[in-house]
């Protein structure tokens, strides 16, 4: 699944991807990488969620497929029209939000994701929300979204009682 996932992630990048201007894109996708192994570090076993491999990878494969090839990419798609008008911006985030928690909800009916530390489902459309937010807002004022990430990293931290760890 996580490689079908990561597959037509590519395929939809060919498609619908801005390639003309990637570059432009290409500070909020590393931010994107660094956010997904940063958290993987820090928490280390205490996730709030993880990832079962599909074939003859582990956990951590998944996290470095997804964090160095799909989560760029889809930043890519998501930015490549993201819309200029004030108007269109909450409702473009929602639906990328909900394509995300229809992607998550494949993934733990089949058993390749599962959450822990108080972590639920439900959350997941939340997160979503609030990660494409920072990222439209990575795009344009970078300082800002990494303040605000750091803000909310705390925070969940703190909520789900994860220990701090390096």
């Amino acid at each position: 699944m996580h490689v079908a996932i990561t597959l037509l992630t590519i395929l939809a990048s060919f498609k619908w991807g801005d390639w003309k201007n990637w570059r432009e894109y290409h500070a909020s996708m590393l931010f994107i990488s660094t956010g997904g192994l940063l958290y993987e570090y820090i928490v280390k076993e205490d996730t709030l969620w993880k990832f079962h491999p599909d074939f003859f990878y582990g956990h951590e494969m998944v996290v470095i497929i997804y964090a160095l090839i799909t989560m760029p990419i889809s930043v890519f798609l998501f930015l490549s029209h993201f819309p200029s008008s004030w108007s269109k911006r909450i409702p473009y985030i929602v639906i990328w939000s909900v394509v995300y928690i229809i992607v998550e909800l494949i993934l733990y009916i089949t058993g390749r994701i599962s959450y822990q530390n108080g972590w639920k489902f439900e959350y997941s459309f939340i997160f979503d929300l609030v990660m494409f937010s920072v990222i439209a807002l990575h795009q344009q004022k970078p300082g800002r979204a990494y303040l605000l990430s750091i803000i909310i990293i705390t925070i969940l931290i703190h909520l789900f009682k994860i220990p701090f760890k390096f």
